[in-house]
């Protein structure tokens, strides 16, 4: 359509004015959900030293590479091995360890013979052991130092998230401390003279306030610290004075500042008639989502102004704020999960206009999953938005889709 931006042309903004913050250095335990800035490099080797992977007997594969139940290998058991021992016993001819998982292996020895695979067993197991089946080869059941990480090698790059995985894998490495970015802070601001708290009584013309907690949680989900979430009516000094306070630095100044509402062609947008010297308010080729503000404050904050319906705040979140976020952060990448998925049943599609649909999967059939609308399509339908899983993106050529067309799935939970 004539006069709208692209998504991209405005994700292309904001992304250019989002800089990375800060980095710092923590103990592994408290980097949890922060982005790495610096490379994990092992400090020491995984494995450190080479180890039994089963319970069983360290032997020499010469001993018992002919050995089978007809004709078993007959060795005698000269030592005791549990896991942290530093024990290094040696091994003659004919001659065995008792071992268990993780203990270090003699270095005499080639090979681990499991319990399952002797007359005895564990209840057998400290005299002389029969063997009833040799190992495949040498080395059989032995993990060797280093075989998945030598140290001084990269185990994590720069730019990922670290969830529960890659903390254990840093500190497999030896690793106490890891280099991250700050955490983005985060003030979300909702305007309205029609909100009020949820819960408390309505008058006429008065709704739920629903999205500051919604914005506050997809910040918080991408990593972000919300400093401030506060709601204030249609007043021009009321929006001035607390933006004032949110960007503050004595009040450990927010990073960005999320509006919802105020930003469309109303009379009373008061985001966009109290901030247009600072941000550039525009029209993109997206539904919902279509009135956008976005501005960058001489201190660097990044200011979003989102539309006031709850949909078009979520959406608009997913494809512009969260992005920011994760690049203020040094994330490498911003990308979601997408899925090509057969539409269960028909919708209409905004002419000229790209559409994020909040959509459920349908996974009746594992094998031929299927998407569907979480609500009827209106940006205003907040309690539909609590069903979705994913938003269908339909681009802004397609005209309408049909029950069976594939549709672009894009994964929020």
């Amino acid at each position: 359509m004539s006069g709208l931006r692209t998504v991209e042309e405005h994700l292309a903004d904001v992304l250019a004015a989002a800089r990375p913050l800060a980095a710092e250095r923590v103990a592994l335990p408290d980097a949890y959900g922060r982005t790495l800035r610096e490379p994990v490099r092992a400090a020491v080797d995984i494995p450190v030293f080479d180890n039994s992977a089963m319970d069983g007997f360290a032997v020499r594969f010469a001993d018992v590479d002919a050995a089978t139940p007809a004709h078993p290998a007959v060795l005698r058991v000269v030592a005791d091995l549990p896991a942290g021992t530093e024990a290094d016993p040696v091994l003659g001819p004919g001659e065995a360890a008792r071992i268990m998982t993780g203990a270090p292996v003699p270095t005499a020895a080639d090979a681990i013979v499991p319990f399952e695979d002797t007359a005895g067993g564990l209840v057998d197991s400290l005299g002389d052991v029969r063997v009833l089946r040799a190992p495949h080869a040498v080395g059989a059941h032995v993990r060797r130092a280093g075989e998945d990480a030598r140290r001084g090698a990269e185990v994590l790059p720069a730019g990922v998230p670290l969830g529960p995985l890659q903390v254990a894998a840093a500190a497999a490495a030896g690793v106490a401390e890891v280099v991250v970015t700050r955490p983005p802070r985060v003030a979300v601001i909702s305007t309205g003279t029609e909100l009020v708290a949820p819960g408390d009584p309505l008058r006429r013309g008065q709704i739920p306030e629903s999205n500051g907690v919604l914005l506050a949680g997809l910040a918080a989900e991408a990593g972000a610290v919300v400093v401030r979430r506060d709601s204030v009516p249609d007043e021009p000094e009321l929006l001035d004075a607390l933006l004032a306070e949110v960007v503050a630095p004595e009040g450990g100044a927010a990073d960005v500042v999320v509006f919802s509402g105020g930003v469309s062609a109303g009379a009373y947008e008061v985001v966009k008639t109290t901030l247009a010297a600072t941000m550039a308010f525009t029209k993109l080729a997206m539904q919902p989502g279509k009135p956008q503000g976005f501005g960058r404050l001489p201190s660097g904050a990044l200011l979003f102004g989102l539309p006031g319906n709850p949909v078009s705040a979520a959406v608009s979140f997913e494809v512009f704020v969260r992005p920011a976020l994760l690049r203020l952060q040094g994330r490498t990448t911003a990308d979601r999960r997408v899925l090509s998925l057969p539409a269960a049943v028909a919708w209409r599609t905004p002419p000229g206009r790209r559409q994020y649909l909040p959509a459920t999967i349908d996974r009746t059939d594992p094998q031929a999953w299927r998407v569907r609308p979480a609500t009827s399509g209106g940006s205003h339908l907040a309690g539909g938005l609590g069903r979705a899983e994913a938003y269908a993106v339909v681009p802004a050529e397609v005209d309408a889709v049909a029950a069976g067309d594939l549709v672009d799935v894009m994964l929020i939970s």
